[in-house]
């Protein structure tokens, strides 16, 4: 099949990570997967939940959400008094279950990283952008305190992955995601596998394809990780200046 923006079946998209976004924020970025667009920043915050008082341990929690504009056509902005949407709150916990697998929390005293994922332009694989994004926000955000040599742990990245005509294809935008036979969505922290959440939209999907679907995505993993190295680098380098 010919995929609507040229690339090989197993090729991620255009991937661009722009450290530094927002002034006030420890850690921040723009993370880029094609046309999709996310704003991940990283705050602290001097306390932790209830369950964690006294423990000497600190928490990370996370927050997702889609701008009006994000999409064609306009998204009802999710509010306090509403409270967010199920799909926002189910996209918020996995990016919190999945960045705390990017740091020592045990070391990191009691407080509270904080990541807010604000899309504000969406593609398709908005959760995984956010995932990726999150953790260069978390690394920078680390540095700044001056706590990442004692608390970061290896990259955590995600990418989506799924069945379109047939074809298993890597990294899925709107289109593609939406006429999907099968969809996964995979997040890797170092070399082990985070989460796997995959769904037979309109069949069923063989031990081979799914097998298959989680080499090619471990592949586009790695090949995020060094882009968020070098994104974080250049941070680093900046900061030391």
């Amino acid at each position: 099949m010919q995929r609507t923006d040229g690339r090989a079946l197993d090729e991620l998209r255009k991937i661009s990570i722009t450290t530094g976004f927002t002034e006030h924020a420890l850690g921040s970025v723009l993370i880029e997967f094609g046309k999709t667009k996310v704003i991940c920043t990283a705050m602290v915050e001097p306390k932790v939940p209830l369950f964690l008082i006294g423990k000497g341990t600190g928490w990370l929690t996370a927050e997702y959400a889609m701008l009006p504009s994000s999409t064609q056509n306009r998204k009802k902005r999710e509010n306090f008094r509403n409270g967010p949407d199920g799909r926002s709150t189910e996209i918020s916990r996995l990016i919190g279950r999945s960045l705390r697998c990017g740091i020592d929390l045990s070391r990191f005293g009691e407080r509270t990283l904080a990541i807010d994922c604000d899309v504000i332009q969406a593609d398709g694989g908005t959760r995984t952008a956010a995932i990726t994004g999150g953790y260069v926000a978390l690394a920078v955000a680390l540095h700044k305190l001056r706590a990442a040599e004692r608390c970061l742990l290896p990259p955590v990245a995600a990418v989506s992955c799924g069945v379109v005509e047939g074809e298993l294809l890597l990294d899925l935008c709107y289109v593609e995601d939406s006429s999907a036979q099968a969809d996964v969505n995979l997040v890797m922290a170092g070399d082990g596998f985070v989460e796997i959440q995959g769904t037979g939209e309109k069949r069923p999907v063989s031990r081979e394809e799914l097998y298959t679907l989680l080499d090619m995505g471990e592949l586009g993993i790695m090949e995020l990780v060094e882009h968020q190295k070098r994104a974080i680098d250049e941070a680093v380098a900046g900061l030391q200046k």
